[in-house]
């Protein structure tokens, strides 16, 4: 069976709202085996929300409409489910008796704009709301089905679980289940792992899918069967083979975070760190200190806001600092003297250019210089991003806490 989800509602497009309706009902639909191949966002006017409404019907089995049922004039969804199967607006005498029944509950007078509500496609299947004035239905038509529920968020949740999904289970020939799995990697490009990955991303079933964000991607694993267990059993094959073609480029799954896999492989080496964060304001290490094992590990955190001030700090003179901006050899200069200062295990100095040069943010602003003091060694690295920007702070953020990870791991 396939769905499309069309929400309704002109805040939804204005950037008011987030519509969270359609990833709760997406989610739902998938674990029941449902497939969404479309989202529909459309503002409250008649005649788009009728023209979505056919679109929809062209290519899916079954459409959810949620939100645009409330008593306003702006409300238009039931009008347009009704021009859309070609049926007429038929007043329900149960639903308005039962919306009448809520309000002396409430012991308010019902308004007459709220009987507009008890209006449904002529044939529907009307849908109870215990939780709400606005009754939802169901219209079964030659084109396809479309099930309406309102966009008030409790009251979505609860129809689609005591009514859409029952309805849909019993509508299965096949009852199936969809499951995914999120691997998250750090460290490799978006381009890099499709090279890697490119036959098992043109499999059917399971699929293999990516999303990109700064610094990481995440591979997404969904397999649908006719069970949860023969799912991820086919989800388990493809992993293992994601696993080592990509190696320690996959460092978590699911919600893991890279900060919070870091802070526990250091936390379970002993290690304790210093930080020194020009460009980054501190934040690699207030990442890692939020994480649960953060105070183990987060020895000392310092942000450059005065050069000299720091540099008298650590007892040091940096020939080679020209209008804040910071060389390798400086990076390693002062995670040196910061690891001889604090006694910490590991001291990481990040240090890049403060202020944006002609106001453009993010490559076009030189470098950063990360160094990392252990022990027995120092190391640098360069990265390509300069200025405080977010962009900055999170993409140099990410690499930098993939290096703890593989030291660590080593």
């Amino acid at each position: 069976m396939n769905a499309e989800i069309v929400a309704t509602g002109t805040e939804l497009l204005l950037g008011e709202l987030v519509d969270t309706n359609s990833a709760y009902i997406a989610r739902h639909l998938r674990e029941i085996g449902v497939n969404v191949y479309f989202k529909t966002t459309v503002g409250d006017n008649l005649e788009r929300i009728t023209r979505v409404l056919n679109i929809a019907l062209s290519r899916a089995d079954v459409v959810i409409t949620t939100g645009g049922l409330g008593p306003t004039v702006d409300d238009v969804t039931r009008e347009a489910v009704a021009r859309a199967t070609e049926r007429p607006l038929e007043l329900d005498e149960r639903q308005l008796g039962r919306i009448e029944a809520m309000f002396t509950r409430w012991g308010r007078q019902m308004g007459a704009n709220n009987r507009r509500q008890a209006y449904l496609p002529h044939g529907s299947i009307p849908i109870d709301n215990p939780v709400g004035t606005a009754p939802g239905s169901i219209v079964e038509s030659p084109r396809g089905t479309i099930i309406s529920i309102p966009g008030v968020p409790h009251e979505m949740e609860y129809l689609m679980e005591h009514a859409v999904l029952p309805y849909l289970r019993s509508r299965l020939e096949k009852p199936e289940v969809i499951v995914a799995k999120v691997l998250r990697t750090v460290g490799i490009g978006e381009s890099s792992i499709d090279e890697q990955l490119d036959d098992l991303m043109r499999l059917s079933n399971p699929t293999v899918g990516l999303a990109a964000h700064s610094g990481q991607t995440d591979v997404r694993i969904t397999a649908k069967a006719d069970s949860e267990a023969v799912a991820q059993t086919m989800i388990a094959e493809i992993e293992a083979q994601v696993r080592a073609r990509l190696g320690e480029y996959v460092y978590g799954e699911g919600h893991d975070t890279v900060e919070e896999v870091t802070a526990r492989l250091l936390a379970g080496r002993g290690w304790r760190l210093a930080f020194v964060e020009g460009n980054t304001r501190g934040a690699v290490a207030r990442r890692l200190t939020a994480t649960p094992d953060g105070e183990k590990v987060v020895a000392s955190a310092m942000v450059l806001d005065d050069e000299a001030k720091l540099l008298n700090a650590l007892g040091l003179e940096l020939s080679g600092t020209q209008n804040g901006r910071f060389t390798p050899d400086d990076a390693q200069a002062v995670a040196l003297a910061l690891r001889r200062q604090t006694g910490a295990d590991l001291a990481l100095a990040i240090l890049g250019s403060l202020a944006a040069e002609d106001g453009v943010y993010g490559k076009e602003q030189g470098e950063t210089h990360a160094a990392l003091a252990a022990s027995d060694s120092v190391e640098h690295r360069a990265y390509p991003f300069g200025g405080t920007d977010e962009l900055t702070q999170r993409w140099i953020g990410n690499r930098v806490i993939d290096w703890l990870r593989h030291k660590a791991l080593a």
